[in-house]
């Protein structure tokens, strides 16, 4: 073997002879089962291979793979391994020149076929499995960094090679699941298929580019669907982590794109398959955090939210295809039920890896497609319509809870835009109770930003704050003028949701915890003082009972007032405003304890029904509020007025009853209090109709006046100057005469009820009535 070596070295030209003889005597030699001259040949090659790296060495190399290819072929396991061995050597060696005409697709195919193998006995199998595996790894490190060569990355190639790793990867094999001894143990591993599978796939994903990455990703996806590995999500989520942790970090994206598609793809597919499909996405985006999510962050968002409107459309219907009305498969509503929860918890992943500005994005395109009465998002009518639509709206405000408990901003113009605000308080006015828990929840992970939330999750009387151990910031610039825009229009929501009848236990903790954390995070002087306004207001709307509010519901509300009041007079530290506090819970304690939380917000709570007839000791009485703040430095004129909330368009547009109830009360008030209330002509009914003709009719008034300018404009400019005058002379006459005749009236006493007042000597006399006295039109008073 040395002199064979020396002599090729120095007669390189002679090589490719060497190597058509030696292949010649193997094929001899394996057909005539003489299997230790192949072993000689076959290490007389890879010793020639291993020492000669001349020029002419692609010739020899030609050689050399038609004698692997012969082994390979043949039945034998051991001839294979030892074919697979040799060809492991020569993957490993740099050729200094490259090779336009060598083919790897019989190799390919082979080792593909080696890791699928079957045979009976399994130290075989796990041999000839192995050996795929290897000759795999040894054709990508061959190929992968040779453009020349043929290209590993085409389907071809990669939907033989990734399937034959995730087969070895998914099949542990039983034998290894027995426990040797520690050192057999070591050896195992070291021998496992299954590792040495994931460390090709791990290698092979390491080298993908750009380009080549949806080659590489789609081979796995539909692995998975045919082996219905998606349904346990186990090895599904084991896969992907695998390929995550694999690729480069900037190509994240392109696997999660890749997995949006399969998921539209298999959007008529079972509910557990779809599940597993975006639990895997989930872990993908937490990984993919690390790199980027890529340009397309709302596509991402868009394709689940239409997922989970699809899904509320089956569960809904029973039916995959929504417009036959018939399915062949039977649609589970607990099994859908199950994909949008994953679907909502993914949402929330994929929010928490975004960039604080892109989550804003994100909050906002949510928001815009919850349908809202107010909105212009379809609302469906009739009972099916109504369920999709209550079904759509407790989904994505869901959805929009997940993203907002991971969203941190410190100003809070950014975090909650006017738009968003809006759109989102609207829906807490509807009548769903769901929902508005949903809104307050939302409202509340904006807010907190200190994590005081839970704090305040149960509601008491607690004597001691400091034993909550707050996390209390000076109210920041911004925060005063987010207050100063959005502030009202907080306390608003607050007052109308404390009014609803169907509020449960969860109502009023959120309330109590929105009403502590605006306190804590964003309240200054003036905020505080109409915080404690809102709250008395609230009181109000217990004692008073206009809206029949169930003794429950009385006393919950009573019961947040004490709570409110107590702690946020601890955290204003004003020695008498404390004192009354304390004063009115301890008469409460000893006359009715059931306007306190510790009786209401209990398993079991203990009522009374005779919630009229309280004595004025258990209130909280804004006059003496106002008296002891004010002494404080406090502005008591603003804190002795009690709170009204503003009515707007809004209220009339929401289904709520008791809103129009206000509304009308409010008409009702006016009216009353109007002294022209006989002369006031009944309200227009405004019907769509009305509304079209308002329109239409406006557009044609716009192009009369339009045209009217025009003329003006034309007249001005063509007509003769003595004309113009003339005109503007009977203007400027016409006008004149309105005012003497103004002038006229305002001198002139108004006609006697009894005729005129005449005098001694029978002519009528003028008395002038001082302005003050005069009645005015309604349109004139200001």
């Amino acid at each position: 073997m040395e002199k064979l070596t020396f002599y090729a070295l120095s007669a390189p030209e002679k090589l490719d002879r060497i190597g058509a003889y030696l292949s010649e005597r193997l094929i001899r030699d394996v057909s005539r089962h003489r299997y230790g001259y192949v072993c000689i040949a076959m290490e007389a090659l890879d010793q020639l291979l291993m020492a000669c790296h001349c020029q002419s060495i692609n010739l020899f190399v030609e050689s050399f793979l038609k004698m692997v290819a012969k082994l390979l072929e043949s039945e034998k396991p051991n001839l294979q391994i030892l074919g697979t061995n040799s060809f492991v050597k020569f993957a490993n060696i740099e050729e200094d020149t490259p090779s336009y005409h060598r083919s790897y697709d019989f190799f390919v195919s082979r080792f593909s076929e080696m890791c699928h193998s079957s045979h009976d006995d399994l130290d075989i199998r796990t041999k000839i499995r192995m050996s795929g595996i290897k000759g795999l790894q040894g054709v990508v490190r061959k190929t992968v960094n040779d453009e020349l060569q043929a290209n590993i990355w085409d389907p071809q190639h990669m939907d033989k090679i990734v399937p034959s790793l995730l087969f070895n990867l998914q099949h542990v094999e039983e034998a290894e699941s027995r426990s040797p001894s520690p050192l057999q143990a070591a050896e195992k591993e070291k021998e496992s298929p299954t590792e040495l599978a994931e460390r090709c796939l791990r290698e092979l994903l390491g080298r993908a580019a750009y380009g080549n990455i949806k080659n590489a990703i789609k081979p796995v996806l539909i692995h998975l669907d045919n082996h219905s590995l998606w349904e346990p999500k186990i090895f599904a989520t084991c896969c992907f982590r695998i390929i995550m942790y694999s690729i480069q970090p900037q190509h994240s994206h392109l696997v999660i794109q890749q997995l949006l598609g399969h998921l539209d793809a298999n959007s008529k597919s079972a509910a557990t398959v779809r599940a597993g499909i975006v639990e895997v996405l989930s872990e993908a985006a937490v990984i993919a955090a690390s790199g980027s999510v890529g340009p397309t962050v709302l596509e991402v968002f868009n394709t689940l939210l239409r997922q989970l409107r699809l899904s509320i459309e089956y569960a809904l219907t029973g039916s995959y295809d929504c417009a036959a009305g018939v399915s062949t498969k039977i649609i589970k509503e607990h099994e859908e039920r199950m994909f949008q929860e994953a679907v909502i918890k993914t949402i929330g992943s994929f929010a928490s890896t975004l960039p604080t500005y892109q989550q804003s994005e994100v909050m906002v395109f949510i928001m815009n497609k919850v349908p809202l009465p107010s909105s212009q998002q379809p609302v469906e009518a009739g009972k099916a319509g109504e369920n999709r639509n209550r079904l759509t709206q407790i989904m994505l405000l869901k959805s929009l809870l997940q993203v907002s408990v991971g969203f941190q901003c410190s100003n809070m113009l950014t975090a909650l835009p006017s738009a968003f605000l809006d759109r989102l308080l609207s829906a807490a006015l509807m009548e769903d109770a769901e929902i508005r828990l949903f809104v307050l929840e939302i409202l509340i992970s904006f807010i907190d930003r200190h994590g005081n939330r839970q704090k305040f999750s149960t509601i008491s009387t607690i004597s001691d704050i400091s034993v909550l151990k707050l996390k209390v910031d000076k109210c920041s610039r911004q925060d005063t003028v987010f207050m100063k825009k959005h502030g009202q229009q907080l306390y608003r929501h607050i007052y109308l949701i404390c009014k609803e009848e169907s509020n449960v236990q969860a109502h009023y903790e959120a309330l109590y915890s929105m009403l502590m954390l605006i306190s804590i995070e964003l309240a200054n002087e003036e905020v505080l003082v109409d915080l404690i306004r809102l709250v008395l207001a609230v009181q109000e709307i217990a004692q008073i009972n206009e809206d029949n509010l169930t003794a429950y519901n009385r006393c919950a509300l009573f019961a947040l007032g004490a709570a409110y009041l107590n702690l946020i007079s601890q955290l204003t530290t004003v020695p008498t405003f404390c004192q009354h506090v304390h004063e009115v819970i301890q008469m409460r304690q000893k006359e009715a304890p059931y306007l306190l939380p510790e009786d209401v917000f209990v398993e079991r709570p203990r009522l009374s029904k005779s919630l009229d007839r309280l004595s004025p000791e258990v209130f909280f009485w804004q006059s003496k509020i106002s008296e002891v703040l004010g002494g404080s430095g406090y502005n008591s004129d603003r804190l002795s007025t009690p709170y009204v909330p503003q009515l707007t368009d809004e209220d009339r547009l929401s289904k709520r009853k008791s809103i129009g109830e206000t509304i009308s009360l409010q008409v009702e008030v006016e009216s009353r209090n109007s002294p022209e209330r006989e002369q006031r002509a009944p309200a227009e009914e405004i019907t769509y109709e009305t509304l079209k003709k308002a329109i239409v009719d406006s557009v044609a008034v716009e192009e009369q006046e339009r045209e009217r300018r025009r003329q003006v404009v034309e007249k001005f400019q063509k007509a003769p100057f003595e004309e113009i005058a003339a005109h503007c002379g009977a203007r400027a006459t016409l006008l004149q005469s309105k005012l003497n005749q103004i002038f006229e009236i305002t001198i002139r006493p108004p006609p006697s009820p009894s005729g005129t007042i005449t005098a001694a000597y029978g002519q009528p006399q003028n008395h002038s009535i001082p302005v003050y006295e005069m009645k005015f039109p309604d349109l004139c008073v200001y």
